[in-house]
């Protein structure tokens, strides 16, 4: 699976493909319990990462998840801002959990408690979905959630958790793999893109790029794409990319290309890639492709659009090209899709 890929989905025609086992099931009263574990010290921001996707009610969006916290020993957990986090709830709330987030881990590398492996290979076993947040990465491993699987964590510390843990694959530049029942993400602020992919999986694109909006953010980015992209010199303000990424989002129903991108840009198709590595931590064509599919998204989430009538508003031309480029990118197909995340309000 890509690091940016859904869970598979059966490979049978679109008349007959049913959702994914494991996705959200409409009109359910029961809300999705996310749990973060805590560890000494604890990281404030890690942990806000988790809490804005999950544990935030908005104003005109519905709430799908209800949040909480539990440490090993319940009371104060100190965090590495000096100020302690009061938490009420020991290791027995992973035993309700759909959801568990390790929001980091310090001293990264450090061994966790017995009681701490356990609980998590417990809710794993269970059926509960495993998600770290940058070092919170060392402590699946512990648990033995990702032997010979890919995972991730904060750049800086790649090398280290492929030393201490060699049956994974650590992928060093990723901002996070999904697996489906576990994930990794890498630095902090990549903990923020894992969870709105999660919201993306658990309730269609339209729903987390609201939430994004909120969190006044960019709606997406690939698990795939760069942690960092190192420039040999700061890029002037007339190199920013983003009007032309404006531009190209507002016309992808026509037949744009790279070629149309370079253009537009006033340089050559060369420096134009160039730029994208170096800004976005991907290709032209890769992100073209990918602001497509997400359009794509959109609508079939939003409207009762013909798939082929889909395929021609975000650019893709036939419903045989959406349905190629929708399982290649997501591992179903649009009509399953649909049926999984259609007709649910926007808000």
């Amino acid at each position: 699976m890509s690091a940016a890929a859904a869970p598979d989905a059966p490979d049978a025609p679109d008349a007959t493909d049913t959702p994914a086992p494991d996705g959200p099931a409409p009109g359910a009263a029961r809300r999705h319990r996310v749990v973060a574990l805590l560890g000494a010290p604890q990281s404030p921001f890690e942990l806000a990462c988790a809490a804005e996707a999950f544990g935030t009610e908005r104003s005109g969006l519905a709430t799908h998840y209800d949040f909480g916290l539990c440490t090993p020993e319940p009371g104060p957990v100190p965090t590495t801002l000096g100020v302690p986090l009061l938490v009420e709830d020991g290791l027995e709330a992973l035993e309700r959990a759909d959801t568990v987030v390790v929001p980091g881990w310090h001293p990264p590398g450090s061994p966790a408690p017995d009681a701490v492996l356990a609980a998590l290979r417990a809710a794993h076993a269970r059926g509960a979905r495993i998600v770290s947040i940058c070092t919170g990465a060392f402590v699946l491993a512990q648990a033995g959630l990702l032997d010979g699987r890919r995972a991730t964590t904060h750049w800086r510390r790649t090398a280290q958790l492929a030393a201490q843990y060699p049956a994974l694959k650590v992928e060093q530049d990723v901002l996070y793999v999904d697996h489906g029942d576990v994930a990794t993400s890498a630095g902090s602020g990549a903990g923020i893109d894992l969870c709105l992919h999660l919201l993306r999986g658990d309730h269609g694109a339209a729903y987390a790029a609201q939430v994004a909006r909120h969190m006044v953010l960019p709606p997406h980015r690939e698990g795939s794409q760069l942690q960092y992209a190192a420039a040999p010199e700061p890029a002037r303000a007339d190199e920013s990319l983003a009007p032309l990424l404006e531009w190209a989002e507002r016309r992808l129903g026509e037949r744009l290309a790279v070629e149309d991108l370079a253009a537009r840009a006033g340089m050559s198709g060369r420096t134009l890639a160039r730029r994208f590595a170096e800004q976005l931590g991907t290709s032209p064509g890769q992100w073209l492709l990918a602001r497509r599919i997400d359009a794509a998204r959109a609508l079939l989430e939003r409207t009762d659009l013909p798939v082929e009538a889909v395929a021609a508003r975000v650019g893709l031309a036939s419903a045989v090209n959406l349905r190629r480029r929708f399982r290649a990118a997501l591992g179903t197909t649009p009509g399953a899709y649909r049926r999984a995340f259609g007709d649910r309000p926007a808000a």
